[in-house]
């Protein structure tokens, strides 16, 4: 019997004969014109998942602004490290003692003499005025220096934020009026407090003068930008948007690959393209922090702006990194699961790596687990790969390395359960199963 690709069923029984080329025209034709998805889903699925993208970057900051500004204890978390940064302790050093000299002087030494003996003393210290100003300006930095270095330095600055978090939110919606506030283009924190410290550590070393030192309200630039105020409209939309931006992008993005004619693809797609729009914030914010810098005032510190730049934007930045690892992970389980060619020999690789570990521990029994293994391998699969995002969902704040370990734990699973797939052994593989019927 002769066979051919073009008859029925691609079987050509006695009699028939191959199609003819106007045939086979009309074939094309008719298959051209086969019903299939409408155009309209295809457009609206890459719509969607266009949407998806562009909108994963604005899910990340909304997700900074509500967990890491709404949260107390995340935000001092956040903060409370700049305590230690030797750039914020310079900075603050060099602004307490700014302060403090500013009423330390000669002036206010000679003040405390009688007014007979005031014309003799300048005249005896005379060009030691220099010298004896620019030691006690020494004196006084040591002071603030060794305090600020300090563990009740430490405690001062995460309790001052701690009080004044609800005032750093209330600077970007523009209330409040606390330790953290707007002022023109900067946000500032009030140093009153470490000034009040460092006048009762100079007393105590003897320099009486600091007595003339009044209660000092003293700011340290947290941000400054001309962008501050026009911030502020945005802050508010994002504090709105809260924790729902994410969850309408994932939305989006799964009703774009629900849509798709090749739901596979779409899906590889819609998560390369989501980890694409995080990857863009994240040179975003690489960028700003350059031009942020450059455009500070001349006698600004740019190290300790740097420093707090870094740190305040430390959980968006891991934020970035996570779901930019998370999406290539899914786009590549994606791609494996697909009929593609390399995605094959990928699987076929798998199954073959797997089966001489199997020939090299020997043969096993594992009773009934292995048969129940081989009837239940598709849901223990999914079981798995569902654990896997449930965890990564569950977990309170993952990082990259987070869900890259999480896929690796996944990835082990799933070797186990292959290996523990009898219909994988010898003649009780697969194709042997498929051929063993009942007696």
């Amino acid at each position: 019997m002769a066979t051919s690709a073009n008859g029925p069923g691609g079987v050509v029984g006695p009699g028939d004969s191959p199609l003819g080329a106007d045939e086979r025209a009309e074939l094309a034709e008719l298959r051209r014109r086969a019903p299939g998805r409408p155009w309209w889903r295809t457009t609206l699925s890459a719509l969607l998942i266009t949407l998806a993208a562009v909108l994963a970057p604005l899910a990340g900051v909304a997700v900074w602004i509500a967990d890491e500004m709404a949260d107390t204890d995340r935000y001092v978390a956040t903060v409370a490290p700049l305590a230690r940064h030797p750039d914020v302790q310079a900075a603050v050093t060099a602004r307490v003692t700014d302060a403090a000299m500013a009423r330390i002087d000669f002036d206010s030494l000679l003040s405390r003499a009688a007014p007979s003996d005031r014309p003799r003393l300048e005249q005896a210290l005379g060009g030691l005025r220099g010298p004896i100003t620019s030691g006690i300006r020494d004196f006084v930095r040591q002071t603030v220096a060794s305090f600020v270095a300090s563990d009740a330095f430490a405690r001062i600055w995460e309790q001052l934020n701690r009080q004044a978090h609800a005032a750093f939110t209330g600077a970007l919606t523009g209330s409040g009026d606390t330790a953290v506030r707007v002022q023109g283009d900067a946000v500032v924190l009030n140093l009153e407090p470490v000034v009040a410290q460092v006048k009762q550590r100079l007393l105590d070393r003897g320099l009486s003068v600091a007595s003339v030192i009044p209660e000092v309200r003293t700011d340290y630039t947290l941000v400054r930008s001309k962008d501050v105020q026009r911030a502020q409209t945005g802050f508010r939309v994002l504090q709105v948007a809260g924790n729902w931006l994410p969850v309408v992008t994932v939305v989006l993005a799964a009703a774009g690959v629900l849509l798709a004619a090749h739901r596979r693809r779409a899906l590889v797609a819609a998560a390369l393209g989501v980890a694409a729009g995080v990857a863009v914030l994240g040179i975003g914010l690489s960028v700003f922090r350059i031009v942020y810098l450059d455009h500070l005032p001349a006698d600004a510190n740019q190290a300790a702006a740097g420093a707090v730049y870094d740190q305040m934007t430390r959980f968006l930045r891991m934020t970035v990194r996570m779901v930019i690892v998370l999406g290539v992970l899914v786009a590549v389980g994606a791609w494996l699961s697909g009929a593609g060619r390399w995605a094959t020999r990928v699987r076929s690789a798998w199954e073959t790596g797997i089966g001489a570990v199997r020939q090299a521990v020997g043969p096993s029994r594992t009773g009934p687990v292995g048969p129940w293994v081989h009837r239940y391998r598709h849901a223990l699969r999914w079981a798995v790969v569902v654990g896997a995002g449930l965890a990564v969902l569950l977990w309170s704040y993952p990082t990259g390395l987070v869900v890259f370990w999480i896929a690796l734990v996944a990835v082990g699973v799933l070797a186990v359960v292959e290996f523990l797939d009898e219909g994988s052994r010898g003649d009780g593989g697969r194709d042997g199963a498929a051929r063993v019927g009942p007696a």
